[in-house]
């Protein structure tokens, strides 16, 4: 058989081929682009929670909300009587997608080598397919960033004093691409600290240094970090100024020019309270804007952060207190301090595996002394608010994304189940490895 006839051949086939898989794509089921949620609770946190109300979501975005509200024609509706509806919880500083297995170097990529790595993005690191992310979301959880070097129970690798930057996704989709929310948010800074204790791995014994000589290496990465910094602003000044060839390109100075600028927050980790105030000192003099990640001791410098309008996310107050001799609930109550300081703070997991549990520590902040509508806002709103996304998320308003939770009770308390969960405004299971093994043990075979 000739070349021409081969090739004849081979169209043919292939205009068989396409006729045959036509009907197949035409039918494909889309999901719908419309859904009505109604006759529920609506918290909407932008006013008094109503009563008995309906929520449209359309192309992804929250379309009506309201009492009242008339559902499109061809919407799926979900019954929602006997539920409530609230926006999706948002954790503020998780190593999501970054890290799976702690001791298992190869699945963590959740720091760099070298102390000082701006130009590193989260986002190009995470994971879509982590399964930290399905047992996230079905505690409610639509959003989070991803924090690089940021320390936590899933943390492992270099502690770098910039740690690169903070990536902003939704936890739904295939791809990066598609859960990306905002590329850099923030600028990860681990504020130095004078430590005349050490931990030597190699014998698993406490070191003891002279006072002096750990202030004489607090000060020398004080003064490379200011350094850093003006050689930033330097830089910063000189970009879109002259050819290329006037000056060298430099990607760590370039990924720094817009907090120099004051176009990106300086994510900023410091607990004890002299390391709080250095590092707002230091801020101020490179005219940073400063967020305060941590802030175990943000009570004792409240005054100092209201006044400056420095927000901070806390770490989760489910844990010990920094010093032997502070009360047994001092993390638990800091948030009631914080708030009746007007100190604006979010609440964060400052995790991984432990992300699930972001309700549970804004529930323990309210059981002392927080105001419910406060605690609620610290892992929804104000987290949102803090980095510059509160015109997507935080409320449920008509025009912001459709990231909402339909639940059986209070989103905070242990016991809610979540029965519907929407992400980008589409429906998005709640089917995670955890429900899965739970499953198969419960229906396992008795003897």
């Amino acid at each position: 058989m000739g070349d021409t006839s081969v090739s004849r051949l081979f169209i043919l086939y292939s205009a068989v081929i396409c006729s045959l898989c036509a009907p197949i794509r035409s039918t494909a089921q889309q999901p719908p682009s419309v859904y009505a949620i109604t006759q529920a609770k609506i918290v909407t946190l932008t006013g008094a929670p109503i009563e008995d109300g309906t929520l449209i979501i359309k192309d992804g975005k929250i379309a009506a909300v309201g009492a009242g509200v008339d559902v499109p024609a061809g919407a799926q509706i979900i019954d929602g009587k006997g539920l409530q509806v609230y926006p999706g919880l948002f954790d503020p500083v998780t190593q999501m997608g970054l890290s799976e297995i702690g001791a298992v170097s190869a699945t963590v990529d959740s720091s760099e080598t070298g102390a000082y790595n701006p130009d590193v993005i989260a986002a190009t690191a995470v994971l879509p397919s982590s399964q930290h992310i399905p047992v996230t979301r079905a505690a409610g959880i639509t959003e989070v960033l991803a924090v690089p070097g940021s320390g936590g129970f899933d943390f492992s690798g270099n502690s770098s004093v910039i740690g690169g930057q903070v990536s902003a996704f939704h936890l739904a989709g295939w791809t990066i691409e598609d859960m990306q929310i905002k590329r850099s948010v923030a600028m990860v800074l681990n504020w130095p600290q004078i430590q005349t204790r050490t931990f030597d791995f190699a014998t698993f014994t406490r070191k003891e240094k002279p006072y002096s000589d750990a202030k004489q290496e607090y000060d020398k990465q004080v003064n490379e970090l200011t350094d850093l910094m003006d050689r930033a602003r330097h830089y910063a000044q000189a970009i879109g100024h002259g050819g290329p060839s006037d000056f060298e390109r430099d990607v760590k100075l370039e990924a720094l020019a817009p907090v120099v600028r004051g176009q990106l927050p300086m994510l900023v980790f410091a607990n004890h309270a002299r390391d709080i105030r250095n590092a707002v000192e230091f801020c101020e003099k490179q005219k940073l804007k400063m967020i305060l990640a941590g802030g175990g001791e943000a009570y004792k410098v409240k005054d100092l952060l209201r006044s400056k309008g420095i927000p901070v996310v806390l770490g989760p107050v489910l844990s010990n207190p920094d010093e032997e001799d502070d009360p047994y609930d001092r993390m638990l109550s800091q948030p009631a301090e914080l708030s009746q300081a007007g100190v604006k703070f979010a609440i964060g997991s400052f995790d991984n595996s432990f992300a699930r549990r972001l309700g549970q520590n804004a529930a323990n902040a309210i059981s002392h002394g927080l105001s419910y509508d406060e605690g609620l806002k610290a892992v929804t709103l104000y987290p949102a608010q803090i980095f510059g996304l509160a015109d997507q998320f935080g409320t449920l308003e008509t025009g912001k994304t459709a990231n909402v939770i339909v639940t059986n009770g209070d989103p905070l308390e242990l016991t809610t189940d979540v029965k519907y969960l929407f992400i980008k405004g589409q429906l998005t299971s709640t089917d995670n490895k955890q429900k899965r093994l739970y499953e198969k043990y419960l229906n396992r075979p008795k003897p």
